[in-house]
């Protein structure tokens, strides 16, 4: 893959953005005015980098914590090979769900292959929404557990200097 072509103004406008776009009602204009290019430029180009690879997604990071879901559980499932990705679809649009993917398993030691990352404001609740995964599973899942978070690490992509 032939490395991608970013010009001057691709490159401001990723270290602009690359640690989160402005927290106001209107953050591209933000950004175009920073970097002072109009604001439906930022758009279209933030809309070709996403297109040909340049940045992957533009997403929501929320503190799960400040938010008070203080039970954050990821959900680990041994289900059947020939279902799973059928399946982790189908757990990826719950709305408990913030984010669910296969995993190689690692036997003897780790039978699980699909990851679900549950948020509560109990352990009670996020046990709660492990059921109705497990229900949904039916016989797919052989087995399952859930893994609590213990703190908060910070989370950064690559940054561009």
């Amino acid at each position: 893959m032939a490395p991608l072509a970013l010009d001057p103004i691709d490159l401001a406008l990723i270290s602009a953005t690359q640690s989160g776009l402005p927290l106001v009602p209107r953050p591209y204009h933000s950004v175009a005015e920073k970097i002072g290019i109009p604001a439906e430029e930022v758009m279209a180009r933030l809309t070709s980098m996403l297109e040909n690879g340049a940045i992957r997604r533009i997403g929501l990071v929320p503190n799960h914590y400040a938010l008070g879901y203080r039970a954050n559980g990821m959900s680990v499932w041994d289900v059947a090979d020939d279902r799973v990705d059928e399946l982790g679809e189908r757990i990826g649009h719950l709305n408990f769900v913030s984010h669910c993917y296969r995993r190689p398993r690692c036997p003897p030691h780790w039978p699980y292959n699909l990851f679900a990352m549950l948020h509560g404001k109990s352990r009670e609740e996020v046990t709660a929404y492990a059921e109705e995964i497990r229900v949904l599973l039916g016989k797919a899942s052989r087995a399952s557990d859930i893994l609590y978070s213990q703190g908060i690490l910070k989370k950064t992509g690559l940054r561009i200097t």
